[in-house]
């Protein structure tokens, strides 16, 4: 302080700066806190929408022994081959059982993202129903075939 009580430039420049110093740290504390619910949902939601990713590779997995063309003719079996005990039309059910499994997973996704509008979360689940489409069209393409040779 300068003589007779008055601050001095240098001392009110300095007070402005810790005071601007103490408001972009306050500023970052609070976005962080603000911010700490939604990466809360959004971890919790990715965690989920990734068993659901791995359950549809795991009805995928199932299915895909399930070869069409071993319910219409006999095949001679190798060594390694599984033993194959469903008939036509339970392989047709068998394979529609799964096409709706990948539809609930589908479902399952889309209400993850539901109260979220996350990007990142909203893009994991459009793959996970690109993903559960795709292999349900993969697996409609084989009841067609069993259809169509059951005709």
């Amino acid at each position: 302080m300068a003589a007779g009580g008055q601050s001095s430039l240098t001392d009110i420049l300095q007070g402005i700066d810790a005071a601007a110093n103490e408001l972009i740290f306050l500023s970052i504390a609070l976005y962080f806190l603000i911010s700490l619910e939604a990466r809360f949902k959004r971890g919790r939601a990715l965690r989920m929408l990734h068993r659901l990713r791995s359950l549809a590779h795991v009805v995928d997995m199932h299915q895909l022994a399930k070869d069409p063309g071993h319910a219409l003719r006999e095949v001679e079996p190798t060594p390694s081959s599984p033993e194959r005990t469903l008939g036509r039309e339970q392989l047709i059910r068998y394979l529609d059982y799964c096409s709706e499994l990948l539809s609930l997973v589908s479902k399952l996704a889309a209400l993850q993202a539901q109260h979220l509008q996350d990007p990142v979360v909203l893009e994991a689940v459009g793959e996970i129903e690109s993903l559960s489409s795709d292999l349900s069209r993969k697996i409609w393409q084989k009841i067609t075939i069993l259809n169509a040779a059951g005709a």
